[in-house]
């Protein structure tokens, strides 16, 4: 006979046993067992072989070590004790997604799991998964914001920085490489006699452009602005500011031409438009609109760019004079092009053969000057009254001027005149005069008339390798930081 007939001797009233469905979550489970203590089970009584043999499975392998007990039973404290001892032995992932048949209940609403319930979720009716503190955040916000990303990250700049490292000294390595090859091409070549002046001049020429053609220029430490001024006229400036510009050009630098001549000659020089309509020089000075909206792109040579000058240059001295703020106007203009990210490496200012206002708003706007000189006597005795007013500017207006770069131009080695003057230039400035010097020549005089540098006229010219060598030494100074 069966206990639930001992008990209530009905033996029809024994509630009717069914198989446990096997997609069922386990509360089926914990109804059986209220069942049968509602029936009033003896204590002792073995259980109903019947209901044992419909136990699912997983139960069996559940690492809970108590027994439930009816519900009519208060559980003591050892069987608290016992249960979360069991909860703490049990596998994470069983408690945490409640597999099915574990005997472990996920929801704080199961009366029949026998575990302790947090009473800050009582009467929540969140689902399956959100209860006994199971986390509900996503689990991609927790990896995003795990430190070991951050240190992953970290981990990968540093490898990026490390990588920039490594090409910076491969490049390095590599321009090495390229002016040893050159150095021994050129030492290659044969020397002619002292009698054979022709030949020793060819050969000269043939070890120069070996050397200079195709060498990539360093870039500087830092822009650079330089002021081509000399208030003698006939020197040299527009012709030196226009060719050192392309020649640093097409070595792979940035190079901006602003042409503060009421002339407009670099602009001729370059091949831009320089009409009265077109926006220039004189609309940044006087109308305050941005230099880069005036600056144009030079057809000829890559990544050099110029601010033209119009005729209406030629009255802005008067016009600025009642301006506010007249002497920084070029200056300002230049800082604000590069706040906005200008990527200009060196920016070359041409100023009239004058010391007016436009010379002066280049002295303030530039931290450098560079001074072309003829070698004849007339350019000595303007260079003198040139320095006086360089002093008077650094002193009032420009504290950071100083004459970083002179180059001696239409240069005569037949004549003794022109190796007094350069003699003399190099005994006062031995540091700022380079060791260039350029020639006469008539290619250097025939590019502008079609509306090209010497670089791109003749590269083979005298003039173009005089300049060449001359732009190389003004970058060699600037990524030395030798200004």
């Amino acid at each position: 006979m069966l206990a639930s007939e001992v008990v209530l001797g009905q033996p029809d009233a024994r509630p009717e046993v069914t198989p446990a469905d096997p997609s069922d979550d386990g509360s089926s489970d914990a109804e059986s067992r209220d069942t049968a203590g509602w029936a009033g089970e003896a204590p002792g009584v073995q259980p109903d072989p019947i209901e044992s043999a419909h136990q699912p499975s997983m139960e069996a392998e559940a690492s809970a070590p108590q027994e439930r007990m009816p519900a009519s039973d208060e559980a003591g404290p050892d069987d608290a004790v016992d249960a979360e001892r069991a909860v703490g032995d049990a596998d994470p992932e069983v408690v945490e997604t409640g597999v099915q048949g574990s005997g472990l209940a996920t929801s704080v609403d199961d009366p029949g799991s026998g575990l302790p319930v947090d009473p800050t979720h009582e009467g929540d009716s969140e689902a399956p998964g959100d209860a006994q503190g199971v986390a509900s955040a996503p689990v991609d916000n927790t990896v995003d914001d795990s430190p070991e990303k951050a240190s992953v990250e970290q981990e990968m700049m540093a490898n990026e920085a490390g990588d920039n490292a490594v090409d910076e000294a491969r490049r390095a390595s590599d321009l090495r490489a390229d002016h040893a090859d050159r150095e021994a091409l050129a030492a290659a070549i044969p020397t002619a006699g002292q009698d054979t002046p022709l030949a020793m001049e060819l050969a000269e020429n043939a070890r120069r452009r070996i050397q200079l053609t195709g060498r990539p220029f360093p870039k500087p430490v830092a822009p650079r602005v330089l002021t081509v001024a000399n208030q003698k006229g006939g020197v040299g400036k527009t012709t030196t500011t226009v060719n050192v510009a392309a020649a640093l050009a097409q070595s792979g630098l940035k190079a901006l031409v602003i042409d503060l001549d009421p002339q407009g000659n670099a602009s001729t020089a370059l091949g831009i438009d320089h009409h009265a309509e077109v926006p220039s020089i004189y609309d940044v000075l006087v109308d305050g609109t941005p230099l880069l909206d005036v600056v144009q792109r030079c057809t000829t040579v890559e990544n050099l760019y110029c601010a033209p000058a119009t005729i209406d240059l030629a009255g802005a001295e008067i016009e600025l004079v009642s301006l506010v703020a007249r002497e920084s106007r070029l200056q300002k203009a230049i800082a604000a092009a590069g706040e906005s990210g200008h990527e200009f490496d060196y920016i070359l200012i041409d100023c009239p053969p004058s010391l007016g206002l436009l010379t002066v708003n280049a002295m303030v706007a530039a931290s450098e000057v560079f001074i072309p000189i003829q070698c004849e006597y007339y350019a000595l005795e303007g260079l003198s009254q040139l320095l006086k007013n360089i002093d008077l500017v650094r002193r009032h207006l420009n504290p950071t001027l100083h004459v970083s770069t002179i180059l001696l131009t239409m240069y005569d080695g037949r004549t003794r005149l022109s190796a007094q003057v350069a003699d003399e230039v190099r005994e006062h400035f031995p540091k700022e005069v380079l060791r260039t010097t350029v020639p006469r020549s008539v290619r250097v005089s025939e590019a502008p008339s079609f509306g090209e540098t010497v670089m791109t006229y003749d590269p083979a010219s005298s003039g173009a390798l005089a300049y060449l060598e001359a732009a190389g030494e003004i970058a060699d100074r600037g990524a030395a930081g030798r200004t």
